[in-house]
Order: C-alpha cells, then structure tokens, then sequence
C-alpha cells in the first residue's frame, strides 16, 4: 500500500531501448511504430507489466503517446503532464508534443510517403484508428496491425511478470445488487440493442457486473479479464487460473462459466452468426477484427454496465457517505497535523504524503490509496499532477501554500479530495485566488439543473469567478467516481470538451476548480459529490437535479476571504463547516477534535 517516492524511470530509458525496438521493427519491415500509453484493457492506470510508453520514453504520466520511426521519435503528453514530460525524457531523442487538439494524428500527416507504420490492435480503440489512419493516408503512409508488438519482443525476459492478484468476492452490503440481478438486467439491455450478446472487455465493468474485486492494478481493485454476456444472463468470465480462489466459483453460480485468457479466441470465433455487442469507446480494435473474422455481426454501442455503474443505488451512495465520513476523519486528523506541527518543523512533500497515509490506515477500513497523493509545496503545487518523487521533493516554505491531493480505497466506497493550505500567514494575493477559487466551488455545489443537462453545460459555472477577472485553470472541473473502483470513472464528467452524456440520479463527480501561478504555488479545492433525483423548486415550474456533498473535511479559514463572497456563499461555508463538524467531530477527540471546533467556526 505504501506510497513509492523513488524515481522509476529516468530519460537515458530512450538511448537504452529505442535501439532494441528499432532493431525489432525492421525485422517486421516497419518504418515506425505507435506506442500509446493504454494497455490491453484500456487502463488509465497500467500493472508494471504494461508501462509500454514509459519504458521506450521514461514518461510515466496517465496519458500519452508515442511515435517511433527510424530517424525520428515523437511523445505527446497532455497539459496536465506539459512540466513532467519535458523532465522525465530525453529532449536530445525526442520530439515533445501537446497530445490535445489531435496532436498525434497531426504529427503523423508528416511522416515520409511510403512509411509502414506498425501498430497493435490489442492496444488502439478503432475509433482513434480511423482518425490515424486518415493522417496516415493524408502523408502517403500506412498503418499495419502486427501480431507480435515489437516492443514487447524488444523488452523480452526484462518485462515484469502479468499481475495475477486473487479475485475475490464483493459482498452485496456493499453492492446493493447480486451479480444475477445485474447480469439480468444487462441481458435485457444487451436484446434492447437488437443483440444476441455483448463483449466486456473493461476491468470496471467485469469487476461491477459479477461483484467481484482484485489487485491486478495499482490503486484500482481490479481483476484484468474479459467477459461474453449472452442475452439471457449466463455468462463466460475468461481469468487467469491464478486468480481464481476456492470460493470464487460458488460466488460467480452456475449461470456462469469460469475460462482462463487462453480461451478468448475460440469464444469469440464461436459467436459466428451471432449480433455481438461491442463498445468502441473501451474495446480495442483487436475485438472488431477477430469478431469480423470469426462472421459475426458487431453492433457498436457503450458497454451496457456503464449507465448501471455510474448511477449508484442507494447502498452504494450510503456506502459512500460513511467512507467519506470516516476519511474526513482521518484528512480532519492531518488538517490539524499540518495546521500546528508542520507549521513549526516545515516538513518535505514525502513526509507530509506518508503522515496523510498513516492517518487513513489508521482507520483501520482503508484497502488501498485510491492514487498516489499529490503533495506539492510551493511551486510544485502549481503542477496539477504533480507527484512528489526523487530529487523533484520539496519543503513547505512560510508564505507559501501546500496543496495535497489524496484519496482512499475502502469496501463502501472511494474517496478523492483536495485541500489547499497556508503555510505561515498567507498573502492577500493568495487569500484573493483562494477565495475566487472557492466561489466557482461553492456555485458547482449548489446549482439546481434540469434533466438532460450536461456536464459540459456546468462546467462554466465553477470557472466564471475566475474567468471575470482574467484566470483559469487547464484541467476539468469533474470527474466520475466509481464505488469501491476507479477514482476516474465515465461517462459522466465536468469539462470544457464537449460530453454529451446527461448527469443522472445517483452519478458521483468530484468538484475540483483551480488556480496555478506557475513557479509559485498552486490551488484547488476538491469534494466529491453525488447527483440528487430530481426535485420540485418552490415556484418554479420543471423539476431540478442537484448534487449532494459526499466529503466532509475543513476548508483552510485562513485562506478566505469573506469580504469577496456573497452572503449566499458565506451562508454555504458556514453550513457546509456545520455539517463537517456534526458528521465528522464524533470520530474525533482532544487536540483535534478542538481544532475542528475551531476551523468550522461561522466566518467573521
């Protein structure tokens, strides 16, 4: 569970293996390769056996991509990772690149005419092909599925072993539904797509679906595998044999088939003749190939447990709000820790995220980190995710700010959440930010929306305090949350990029604006919350959705500025300390049950 703050990669990786790879591409005949950073599932986070990217690049970041050609290397890196990119590879072999605004397919409209371009169709959505495919043609080049990765051959005996962490049982208190109603219900959705039967090939949704759980990737309780739903409910749920535990078979029931990975194949090949649901959106291209091949008829559609999953029922929005209860206890605990005992020994970035994680093991509930905590002191807390490793640490400075940003992983529930606060008196400069910050949070808590809203249509509302005086932030304002799963979850999120998919009762997002003064220090404020049924508004005349607050921690007092908040906002602060202090003080005792007194305080 422990928190690594040693560097795992470093930018000689490029001089090292980019020899290798290249030496495994010629002997395919190709004059390139694409190396995105997802996996065969489709992971935001990789088991180390995965971590493709970082092992040609160095680059560890979420989200990325590279190209290999013979003479040149480009990596592309998203504005969250624009500082760490530039640090972690070497600029002497590669190209760095911005990886929004189709970047990669834009990069690729340069590659010399004539070019074969190599690429694993187990890693690319056919989605994100098509458009690669078109930039591919636009330069006179092409792209060639291969059947063996090269940089796979190239890593060879070095590449860690495939996780196999025991899959294990996720009982229904937490769930709320058996696996048999859901595999019910997503067979029902499955023949209401005109479709004999579905493909899961998402960790999340395989995990959700047979209420099962694992520890194949770091921070996720995910078991890797892949699923075939039939329309009637039974199913065949392909894992590694190591996997399987002696009760893993009479918790999955007799409606459902237990086969290793090596069977895959021919099961697919078996669903000739047959309308197979397949999501393209979380599926690789491999699947439309083999399914194709195989004479079968693919419907494309979202993955049917999607919807099911992001809209929590009411035993996992309870579940939630006690392992919210029970984390704002242990960040309470820190927020004291750090208002009175950093304030005096200035601790380092390491330090600071070690103390936040013992508070939360001390609860004795946490499973896991649901991330590895952002603790950025200073100008590192102006890196939106910036992760505190090697000689990049910090010690908190007086006059400066300490953003942390963590989160944990308990049986009811995952938690994220962000705290900016001062070291030493802060500067009316800092208490302004703060404070404008805090008013785009206050206005995302609180808005009333009709159904059919989206995300993108609310993200507006937490940057406009900012945006009236000339500030914004570069990353989204909300991101899905799962239940005892990712801590980035779709399809539901709060951002600029257009989303088309509606918020729906029982949807948790996080609500996370910010401010960054580059070389300075950085702000955000961060809780989760979760979509409320639709309700009357006294004298209005539609319905209205709203968001219910599921984290409970101290906003840093100090930092605010009340004079810049309306009386609705501070109304909201002070309620919103109330609650903090009537749902979260019973956990505490002593010096910090008397802190929390203090710092839920009405405003002056």
């Amino acid at each position: 569970m422990r928190q690594s703050f040693d560097e795992t990669t470093d930018p000689s990786f490029a001089a090292k293996h980019l020899p290798l790879l290249r030496a495994k591409m010629a002997e395919q005949g190709l004059d390139g390769l694409l190396v995105p950073h997802e996996d065969e599932h489709q992971n935001e986070y990789l088991p180390d056996a995965n971590e493709r990217l970082a092992w040609v690049s160095g680059f560890t970041g979420s989200a990325g991509a590279a190209v290999v050609l013979k003479d040149r290397v480009a990596i592309f890196a998203d504005g969250r990772y624009t500082v760490q990119v530039r640090a972690q590879v070497d600029p002497a072999q590669f190209e760095i690149h911005a990886l929004e605004d189709n970047g990669l397919a834009r990069w690729l409209e340069t590659v010399p005419a004539g070019s074969v371009i190599g690429y694993d169709p187990r890693l690319h959505s056919p989605d994100a092909l098509t458009s690669l495919g078109l930039a591919a043609e636009k330069a006179g080049a092409t792209l060639k599925p291969v059947e063996a990765n090269p940089l796979d051959l190239a890593w060879g005996e070095a590449r860690p072993a495939q996780p196999s962490a025991p899959a294990v049982p996720h009982e229904e208190r937490y769930t709320g539904e058996s696996s048999a109603s859901k595999r019910t219900r997503i067979g029902a959705a499955i023949r209401e797509k005109g479709a004999d039967a579905a493909v899961l090939t998402a960790p999340a949704s395989v995990a959700w679906l047979f209420n099962i759980r694992g520890g194949d990737v770091i921070r996720t309780p995910l078991p890797l595998g892949q699923a075939v739903v039939e329309a009637d409910g039974s199913a065949r749920l392909f894992l590694d044999p190591r996997k399987v535990t002696n009760e893993l078979p009479g918790w999955l029931g007799d409606s459902v088939r237990l086969e290793a990975p090596e069977a895959l194949e021919s099961a697919l090949d078996g669903l000739k003749g047959l309308k197979v649901l397949v999501d393209p959106g979380q599926s690789s291209a491999w699947y439309f190939d083999r399914l194709a091949a195989a004479g079968a008829e693919v419907v494309r559609a979202m993955d049917p447990c999607t919807l099911p999953r992001a809209t929590k029922n009411p035993v996992e929005i309870e579940g939630s709000r006690q392992a919210h209860i029970r984390d704002g206890a242990a960040l309470s605990r820190f927020l004291h820790w750090v208002d009175t005992v950093a304030q005096e020994t200035l601790p380092d970035e390491r330090e600071i995220a070690e103390t936040l994680e013992r508070f939360r093991e001390a609860t004795g509930a946490l499973k896991d980190l649901s991330f590895d905590t952002i603790a950025g002191a200073g100008p590192n807390g102006a890196l939106p995710h910036y992760k505190p490793v090697g000689a990049r640490i910090r010690r908190i400075e007086k006059g400066s700010l300490l953003l942390v940003d963590g989160g944990g992983q308990y049986l009811d529930g995952t938690t994220d959440v962000t705290r900016t606060m001062a070291v030493g008196e802060p500067s009316a400069d800092q208490r302004r930010m703060f404070t404008l910050v805090l008013k785009g949070h206050i206005a995302m808590a609180t808005v009333r929306f009709p159904a059919g809203t989206t995300g993108h249509q609310l993200d507006a509302l937490a940057r406009l305090p900012l945006w009236m005086q000339g500030f914004d932030y570069d990353h989204g304002t909300g991101h899905g949350v799962g239940s005892y799963l990712g801590v980035h979850e779709g399809p539901q999120r709060i951002a600029k990029m257009v989303n088309s998919q509606p918020l729906l009762t029982g949807m948790i997002l996080s609500n996370e604006p910010g401010y960054y003064r580059e070389g300075h220090w950085g702000i955000r404020i961060e809780t989760l919350q979760v979509v409320t049924p639709p309700e009357p508004v006294p004298g209005g005349e539609r319905p209205m959705h709203g968001f219910e607050q599921l984290t409970f921690a101290p906003l840093d007092r100090k930092l605010i500025d009340a004079d810049l908040l309306t009386a609705d906002e501070r109304a909201y602060v002070d309620a919103y300390h109330a609650e903090t202090l009537a749902k979260v003080g019973p956990l505490l005792d002593g010096e910090a049950r008397a802190w929390l007194e203090r710092a839920c305080a009405p405003l002056n």
